[in-house]
């Protein structure tokens, strides 16, 4: 990884503390993803596997939405792509 993408991976993790997460899992799929429209630009792919009391009670929109309104700034850029599987027990 770049320095760029090393210091977004730690940026995204910072964001996504505040959910308090129980366990957390965020890879860049960037390498995956070269040569789409998205990526031109430098702009990243990433995979988020996140559990959260935060999520207890939610479905699905509503947990990604809280993890949407943590990173909303960096997208579409510098993240092009979020693929989110939020839970709230720890597998």
């Amino acid at each position: 990884m770049t320095d760029a993408a090393t210091d977004l991976h730690a940026r995204l993790a910072e964001r996504l503390a505040a959910l308090e997460p129980i366990q957390m899992e965020l890879v860049d799929e960037s390498h995956l993803h070269v040569g789409h429209a998205g990526a031109q630009g430098g702009a990243r792919h990433f995979r988020l596997r996140i559990v959260s009391k935060q999520f207890l009670g939610l479905g699905t929109l509503a947990r990604h939405r809280l993890v949407y309104d943590c990173v909303r700034d960096l997208m579409p850029y510098p993240i092009h792509a979020l693929a989110i599987e939020a839970g709230t027990s720890p597998t």
